[in-house]
């Protein structure tokens, strides 16, 4: 049963939302289920368990596990057996360490990545994320989270007309991308990086199955994705949620090639002004 391995943890960074904690902290509950095994065993076993705690809580916080290698954390994510989603699109630096891991960003570390969800700026997004530290760093380096039903009701009780804007418009990302990976930039993926491909013939194709539009230039191509919807419907818990990658873009999406004045629009041209006004 999952009440015989796994006992819940208390740390301080918790909150609290509608009576809940957020994230759940999971560890074990003795040294005998310390072991890497016994929690690959675990996850097999209590999977409904675990999925259930998932979409009550919104996260999960493993602590206490022997998970120390990449590989280790290959087998975790491959024992829950979610589908694994093509990294394509999206605008992060990274490298396949082993298996479904990738690191999470390789610009300097200096570089902050503000709130964003993961490839909100195309169709096709992954349900799910797992994040592993291999080495904790000296400073910095953690991963803030936030419930975005929380976002989106906080948003629109504060900036009504905004929130409405972005409902009926969407948003309309740019971004200009090197041939190759620029690794001072945090969005510092190539085309060929972003779509998996040397073949600027695959990268249209690959594109425009995302409904993105590329401009090629002298040496890269601007990306052109949108309108696409900034809110989103979550039915399975039956509330919409904020749901995309606008404060990303708009503060964090500057590098030698892009402006992020210029990275983040609404779906109507009319109303450019607008969310610049609105965000600042």
């Amino acid at each position: 049963m999952a009440q015989n391995f796994f006992t819940e943890l208390k740390i301080p960074q918790q909150k609290i939302f509608d009576g809940l904690v957020f994230p759940k902290v999971l560890s074990p509950n003795s040294r005998n289920s310390v072991e890497f095994r016994s929690l690959t065993d675990a996850i097999k076993h209590d999977k409904p368990w675990l999925d259930s705690v998932l979409h009550q809580h919104g996260a999960i916080l493993f602590r206490g596990f022997s998970v120390s290698t990449a590989t280790d954390f290959n087998d975790v994510v491959e024992t829950f057996g979610y589908e694994e989603l093509p990294y394509v699109g999206g605008a992060a630096p990274r490298t396949n360490v082993v298996g479904r891991v990738f690191t999470a960003n390789e610009s300097p570390p200096d570089k902050k990545i503000p709130f964003h969800h993961e490839m909100a700026q195309v169709p096709e997004y992954p349900s799910k994320l797992f994040f592993f530290c291999e080495v904790e760093p000296a400073n910095g380096g953690e991963t803030p989270i936030v419930l975005s039903h929380v976002v989106y009701e906080r948003m629109k009780e504060k900036y009504p007309e905004f929130v409405q804007n972005l409902e009926e418009h969407g948003l309309i990302y740019t971004r200009v991308l090197g041939e190759e990976d620029d690794p001072s930039s945090p969005i510092g993926s190539g085309w060929k990086s972003t779509f998996l491909t040397k073949d600027k013939i695959v990268a249209e194709e690959r594109a425009a199955k995302l409904n993105m539009k590329l401009e090629w230039t002298e040496d890269g191509v601007k990306s052109i994705m949108g309108p696409i919807p900034a809110i989103k419907f979550d039915k399975t818990r039956q509330r919409k949620i904020w749901f995309n990658s606008m404060v990303a873009a708009y503060t964090g999406w500057e590098d030698a090639r892009n402006n992020p004045v210029k990275a983040v629009t609404f779906g109507m041209e009319n109303l450019y002004h607008l969310i610049l006004s609105t965000t600042v």
